[in-house]
């Protein structure tokens, strides 16, 4: 595996590791509980003085200072819940009497600490969630033992939701969360309005196990860590109100997500950097325990637990949470470009969610059982995921996971004008890498360049499929006025990823494509360049590199673009790229190499047309696959050292 390229420490408040219990991290319960107590004793110092907000340092959100406290609460109330029921009360009675606290004045509509209403479609929805969650899971600690009148005004604040317009995404699940806790309790609520949630719900699912987050395409980290997790959460608080017919659905619906769900997670513990709200982190582990809380994993418990703590434990080796123990706007150093505008200081923490494994009893298997190996740690592996185009392929030797993405884009439906996101527009994502997020950022793209500099984008994804070893899709590419189609097919193998395009585009526009950006804090990686090749390489062996097969400039060298404070895996970045300077009009074929991965091989790598108009790829290591369809060209052998050589016929 790839030694880490960042300093990594061992948290001075964490117990020794337990390498009989946990053979592959070291990490138990106990490391969870101590790093839950972290994170809770490093919010004190922000608490205002009723306990009601939590007014922590860094940019407001755009719903500004006063329901960024209460985010503070809520999230981490999710946090302390877990904490508290996990060990049935016994903690130390500050942190109970803390959140009452918060309770008694957050509700208060005169007192000076008072939560913001919920209206429609406002921030506080998605907190009160988190407060219903929180309040059902700590009932006998918390709820059971607040003054009526408290609770009264709980269920007023709460009761906000009843009739209110909320957005047509994963926040029907907050609406449905709070208002089953409303029904739990006995006060008023709209059960028309929790059925339609849940059947709204239902018109995302696209099978498989994925949800789309709303109409589109938008597939992300959203159905770990909200659509997936929140039907759990409404089950427990529901009980026999829950239909059961309904809750098996969503059991089998999870059960198939962790069977994919588990290829996320790098050797190291990182998951794949895709999609929004990357700051949550650990967050992405959420889903691993509600499966076990469900029944609905087909996970082995140890294997549970080696990716839950893998995750855990790779952001706190990495300095996360910070020294004051707190989670910053970023992924391990403060980085807002993995934010969003409704991002305040307090978001990071809806990574509470990651501690629900605490809910299970110690002696729970998912903490007793021997960690099993991730499915990185063991052998190469392969994941075709249809249902939002991607492929996923990792490498045991260096435990890298790569995503290869030809599904998904974050637009809504047409005619909703395209966009280009950094996070989901891109040809591929990594556990070890992140797209470079400021200037020209040409990592994973293939862009058409005019002469002043302006490029193509890759926005609306139009699916062609994926499975095996292979995905395709196709986007239009918009220059000076005009649009073109860029068809391009990703073939797998191993570390590597061939991609063929057929570029549609104007005589002697510029053709680009860059392949990974990769990000070092201590200086900028290294990098080699030659005749239709170029790389970039870590001290610590990890290398991207991409190699022109066919179709490229004869004579032209590759390049690499270097950038600063643009990624979230290191201040310095750098990205090789291909340019072909003149495209000859109408359709042309590029086939080009991508690969990250450990000082990988680059030799014997090559393309061709064949007889019947495909194209024949070559792997490095002289693995064969064909394409149909394509244009005339010939091959361009790649010789020792990883340099192409000179294009021969």
């Amino acid at each position: 595996m790839t030694v880490p390229h960042v300093s990594l420490t061992t948290p001075t408040h964490l117990p020794p590791p337990d390498p009989t219990t946990s053979p592959v991290t070291g990490w138990t319960r106990a490391h969870w509980e101590a790093t839950a107590d972290r994170l809770l004793d490093g919010l004190l110092r922000h608490a205002s003085p009723t306990s009601a907000q939590y007014r922590l340092p860094g940019r407001a959100s755009r719903s500004g200072p006063w329901s960024d406290g209460l985010e503070g609460y809520a999230r981490s109330f999710l946090l302390a819940a877990f904490r508290i029921a996990g060990s049935g009360g016994r903690v130390g009675p500050a942190l109970i009497e803390r959140y009452a606290a918060g309770l008694t004045a957050g509700t208060d509509p005169q007192g000076p600490d008072r939560w913001p209403p919920i209206t429609d479609r406002g921030q506080p929805m998605v907190e009160a969630a988190s407060v219903a969650i929180a309040l059902h899971e700590t009932r006998p600690w918390i709820w059971d033992r607040l003054d009526d009148s408290v609770r009264g005004r709980v269920v007023d604040w709460l009761s906000g939701f009843i009739g209110a317009r909320v957005n047509d995404s994963n926040w029907r699940l907050f609406q449905v969360i709070t208002e089953e806790f409303l029904a739990s309790v006995g006060a008023t609520h709209s059960r028309d309005e929790i059925d339609a949630g849940l059947a709204r719900l239902g018109d995302w699912y696209r099978g498989e196990g994925w949800y789309t987050d709303g109409d589109g395409r938008k597939f992300d980290y959203y159905n770990a860590w909200a659509l997936h997790l929140y039907p759990v959460l409404w089950a427990r608080v529901a009980g026999s109100r829950a239909d059961p017919e309904l809750v098996a659905e969503h059991r089998a619906r999870l059960r198939a997500f962790l069977g994919v769900h588990q290829y996320f997670f790098g050797a190291d513990g990182a998951p794949v950097h895709q999609g929004r709200s990357l700051t949550y982190r650990f967050a992405t582990t959420a889903p691993l325990w509600a499966g076990v809380l469900a029944d609905a994993t087909p996970l082995a418990p140890g294997l549970t637990r080696r990716l839950a703590s893998g995750a855990l434990k790779h952001f706190a080796e990495r300095g996360v949470p910070d020294d004051r123990g707190l989670l910053s706007l970023g992924w391990y150093r403060p980085f807002l470009p993995v934010t969003q505008r409704y991002s305040g200081p307090a978001s990071p923490y809806w990574a509470s969610k990651a501690f629900l494994g605490l809910l299970l009893p110690a002696d729970h298997p998912v903490w007793t059982a021997p960690e099993e190996p991730g499915p990185v740690d063991t052998a190469d592996s392969c994941v075709a995921l249809p249902v939002p185009g991607w492929l996923l392929h990792s490498t045991a030797a260096d435990g890298v996971v790569r995503l290869v993405n030809h599904g998904s884009d974050r637009l809504p439906p047409p005619p909703a004008p395209d966009e280009d996101s950094p996070h989901y527009t891109r040809f591929a994502y990594a556990s070890a890498a992140a797209p470079d997020t400021e200037g020209a950022g040409i990592d994973n793209q293939l862009a058409l360049v005019a002469t002043d500099g302006t490029r193509s984008r890759r926005g609306r994804i139009h699916p062609l499929g994926a499975a095996g070893r292979h995905a395709a899709s196709w986007h239009t590419a918009r220059l000076a006025g005009a649009e073109h189609r860029i068809e391009t097919t990703s073939v797998v193998h191993g570390p590597w990823e061939v991609r063929v395009h057929r570029v549609v585009g104007p005589r002697g526009v510029v053709v680009r494509e860059g392949g990974w950006a990769l990000a070092e804090d201590a200086g900028p990686p290294t990098e080699g360049t030659g005749p239709r090749w170029a790389r970039a390489r870590r001290p610590d062996g990890l290398t991207s590199a991409v190699v022109g097969l066919l179709g490229w400039d004869v004579s032209g060298n590759g390049l690499v673009a270097r950038a600063r404070d643009a990624n979230a895996y290191g201040v310095h970045s750098a990205t090789p790229h291909l340019v072909l300077p003149v495209h000859p009009g109408g359709v042309h074929l590029l086939v080009t190499l991508v690969v990250l991965g450990r000082d990988p091989e680059l030799v014997g790598a090559g393309a061709r047309v064949t007889t019947g108009g495909g194209v024949l790829i070559r792997f490095p290591d002289g693995t064969e696959e064909e394409l149909p369809g394509g244009s005339a060209g010939v091959s361009i052998p790649v010789v020792p050292g990883g340099r192409p050589a000179a294009e021969s016929g």
